[in-house]
């Protein structure tokens, strides 16, 4: 197993986690930001308010994107695979 494959197979495998995490990560963090900005101009100061509404969008974006994660993890699944086949 050379260097290069090695280096490809980390690349891919980051870039994979990215693109599915990714969205969801975004929308957590957006769902954050809003309700922060929210809490400082309304000087509401509860820790908890955030909890639900992330937990929404967390599972909207999981509904609607689950197809792209779960067909690109698939597709990472199958190009190790073919690279496990190719080394022996």
């Amino acid at each position: 197993m050379s260097q290069n494959l090695v280096t490809g197979i980390v690349k891919d495998s980051l870039f994979t986690a990215l693109k599915v995490v990714g969205p969801i990560l975004v929308v957590s963090i957006l769902i954050g930001l809003i309700i922060s900005i929210f809490q400082a101009t309304t000087q509401i100061q509860e820790q908890t308010l955030t909890f639900v509404p992330k937990l929404i969008g967390v599972a909207l974006t999981g509904l609607i994107l689950g197809s792209f994660m779960s067909q690109t993890i698939i597709d990472f699944t199958k190009r190790i695979f073919d690279i496990i086949i190719n080394i022996s």
